[in-house]
């Protein structure tokens, strides 16, 4: 996968939980995870790098919150309007 691309899960209308899907190899799994903050945890695949971030609280996580985590990681940060299906 090239691209990073977020996907949500509702319930009842609301944000349940998301994932932000980072660019990686295909067929990457997750071998590890890590706590990155309130609501984030940090997918890491075979050779270490980060292929995801879990969002648990996605109506309580900022964008900065999110771009902080990326940052730590060396990836690129999000624009306010790629996290707006979260606020829906």
């Amino acid at each position: 996968m090239k691209e990073r691309y977020l996907e949500v899960t509702f319930r009842k209308g609301r944000p349940l939980a998301a994932y932000l899907y980072l660019p990686r190899r295909s067929g990457a799994k997750s071998v590890r995870t890590e706590k990155a903050g309130r609501g984030i945890v940090v997918d890491f695949g075979v050779g270490g790098e980060v292929i995801g971030l879990e969002i648990t609280a996605p109506g309580a996580v900022t964008v900065k919150e999110i771009n902080d985590v990326l940052e730590r990681f060396g990836q690129e940060k999000l624009a306010a309007e790629e996290l707006s299906p979260v606020a829906a």
